[in-house]
């Protein structure tokens, strides 16, 4: 049965205030997703900004000249403006010799500039008029090259600065994603966190090559505009300055309403990716129970939910611009109409009316341009403040100070009265103790739920225990360096993961360092390298996402063939066999019977049959060891392993 918009949210979206983590089953880590409460404005603006800028402190010198290359672009467009205004003087006089024209300062300046290029171009035109208009349009395409010039360098070097400080961003996110805990991964669905790299990491991107030069260009052009106004007509500017706190003010008021919309729009969109994706990687067991129509129906609710949200968000983002538009029409006739009624008494020359009115035009236009790009930057604050959230998660604890190496370990694995739960109040492991000799081979069974995966997790410190103590060759595995520790125990895990890459590439994953001789040896080890040799390409042939070109089997044989290439003294064998077939299950326990032979090894059974020669099976139930022994010794007990053993012989 499809499930409600609300489950789906509290599943497949982790923004808002924060996970609040589905209680774990007894026997494995919290379920993906939990409820989450999304939506609202980012929590603190203004430091996200502030954290934004820090990182484009390595492009400081870049920034300044971009700043130049605005004020010269402005300069530029001020100045053309203002050098028609002599023109239209000189054309009014012109037509109407009696009109009454009283230029400002600065129009007698232009008036001045354009009379000194007249006389050169006086020689070849007659016409006194002319000329100067003739000068007046060289002087023009000569600003409005230097304007376009310097706009092109202004966006190049923008450009420039965005990609780099987006190439930072990204670089730190995935850095910070190696040193999450496995408890992240576990909360969080995978399509919402490749959500933060893609949509988020774009919508800053967009926000820092667009709509940041145009804010910083439109408080350049404002200013500017502002002074050329003052200059020309102080009075007219009051007019004009007295519309500012209204557009303020309605910027002010849209604005929050935007911010809200497009925070809930990206955490709408996170939970659409990640379903998404759990859909696609799934698609075989979705037609397998025939759930393409339950499929369709949850994804067209988050679908439509993501609609919503994102019709408001692009509604009140996009109708801040027509507003603001139209009240600055507003300001522009009321002040366009003062200044013709001051030009008919004699108040103002017609050459300064039609450049304040183009002055008034540039200073209200960076006010829409603003109002414009608010939707921008309010979705790229809401993806900063989700990539930001990341960043800020706590990572896997680190070595501690004096941390020891791992040398010449043996294998010696203890467990004393460790007491873990994945989440507060819900204990998986209480009060378990165990051990294994160098070279012992120790097999986990029972129930699921009952702790056996859990137990390979803490020793590998994907958790840290609670209580209690797991110490290697008598030393607890807190005081050992974090990568050594890791490095000295090999995994083969039920679900195989392999990279794209060759075979020869997914075996040395397990030891970057190792030959092509070790990989082969490692392979033989594994039973693995008839197998390869049948393969199209051998030790080169490529793999598919997944390893999608093999069979289960064949995936697996690579996998234990990358833990024997690493040399690690303890082996964990979480389920290795249990998705094959039977003959293929010899295969590989061929494999792993070469492989054990001088390595302490933790074996999760799902197969009774496969724990048979193990030194010692630990019977698991609720977290507690029911029973230990050796396979005859179990079952002459007649106890739990009894009736596992001979009733099902597989543990569901």
């Amino acid at each position: 049965m499809a499930r409600n918009l609300e489950t789906l949210r509290a599943r497949y979206s982790s923004a808002g205030k924060g996970p609040q983590r589905r209680v774990a089953g007894p026997g494995g880590p919290p379920g993906r997703g939990g409820p989450r409460i999304h939506g609202g404005k980012p929590k603190n603006a203004g430091a996200i900004i502030k954290r934004l800028a820090s990182y484009m402190k390595p492009y400081r010198l870049r920034m300044a000249l971009v700043l130049l290359l605005m004020l010269l672009t402005t300069v530029t467009a001020l100045v053309a403006s203002y050098m028609l205004a002599p023109v239209i003087n000189r054309l009014t006089l012109a037509v109407n010799p009696k009109a009454t024209v009283s230029p400002s300062k600065i129009e007698m300046l232009a008036d001045r500039v354009i009379s000194h290029f007249t006389a050169p171009v006086a020689a070849w035109i007659d016409n006194e008029v002319l000329a100067y208009i003739a000068a007046a349009i060289l002087i023009l395409v000569f600003v409005y090259l230097v304007n376009i010039v310097s706009a092109y360098l202004q966006a190049r070097l923008m450009l420039s600065i965005s990609q780099g400080t987006t190439r930072h961003i990204r670089n730190d996110l995935f850095h910070k994603m190696q040193e999450l805990p496995l408890r992240y991964f576990d909360g969080h669905p995978t399509g919402e966190v490749m959500s933060r790299f893609t949509n988020d990491v774009d919508n800053i991107d967009v926000m820092l090559s667009n709509s940041l030069t145009s804010i910083v260009s439109g408080v350049v052009t404002l200013v500017g505009s502002f002074i050329f106004m003052l200059t020309t007509n102080w009075i007219l500017t009051l007019v004009t300055v007295v519309f500012i706190p209204i557009f303020a003010k309605g910027g002010a008021i849209i604005g929050k309403l935007s911010a809200r919309h497009y925070t809930a729009q990206q955490a709408a969109l996170g939970a659409l990716n990640g379903y998404v994706e759990e859909s696609v990687t799934g698609a075989k067991v979705v037609k397998v129970f025939s759930h393409e129509q339950d499929c369709n129906e949850e994804f067209g609710t988050l679908n439509n939910d993501m609609r919503k949200k994102q019709f408001k968000a692009q509604f009140w983002g996009g109708v801040m611009g027509p507003i603001m538009g139209n009240t600055s029409q507003i300001s522009y006739g009321i002040t366009v109409g003062l200044g013709g009624v001051m030009m008919c008494l004699g108040a103002m020359a017609p050459g300064a009316l039609f450049v304040f009115a183009q002055s008034s035009r540039q200073f209200s236009r960076p006010i829409n341009m603003l109002s414009q790009q608010m939707s921008t930057m309010f979705a790229a604050l809401a993806g900063a403040e989700r990539v930001f959230a990341v960043m800020d998660e706590p990572p896997e604890p680190r070595d501690q100070e004096g941390a020891l190496p791992m040398v010449d370990i043996q294998g010696d694995v203890r467990f004393e009265n460790v007491t873990f739960g994945y989440v507060p109040g819900k204990t998986v492991l209480k009060n378990l103790s165990l051990y294994a000799r160098p070279g012992q081979k120790i097999a986990f069974v029972g129930s699921t739920g009952a702790g056996k995966t859990t137990i390979t997790n803490l020793l590998n410190r994907f958790y840290d225990i609670e209580e209690g103590s797991i110490t290697i060759d008598g030393v607890d595995i807190r005081d050992y360096r974090m990568d050594d520790l890791r490095a000295n125990v090999a995994m083969v895990l039920q679900d195989t993961h392999l990279f794209t890459g060759t075979v020869l590439e997914n075996i040395r994953y397990g030891r970057p360092d190792a030959t092509d001789e070790e990989v082969v040896a490692a392979a033989k080890v594994a039973s693995a390298h008839s197998m390869i040799g049948r393969l199209a390409d051998g030790y080169n042939t490529v793999l598919e996402k997944d390893g999608a070109n093999l069979s289960q089997g064949q995936r697996q044989l690579l996998n234990i063939a990358r833990a024997a290439v690493s040399r690690a003294p303890i082996l964990v064998l979480d389920e290795a066999t249990s998705p094959v077939d039977t003959r293929t299950e010899r295969h590989i326990e061929h494999g792993m019977d070469r492989l054990m032979k001088t390595r302490t090894t933790f074996v999760i059974a799902h197969r009774l049959s496969t724990v048979r020669n193990a030194n010692a099976i630990m019977v698991l139930e609720a977290g507690r060891i029911l029973e230990r022994g050796t396979h005859e010794q179990l079952l002459a007990l007649k106890g739990r392993y009894y009736e596992l053993y001979t009733g099902i012989k597989e543990l569901d």
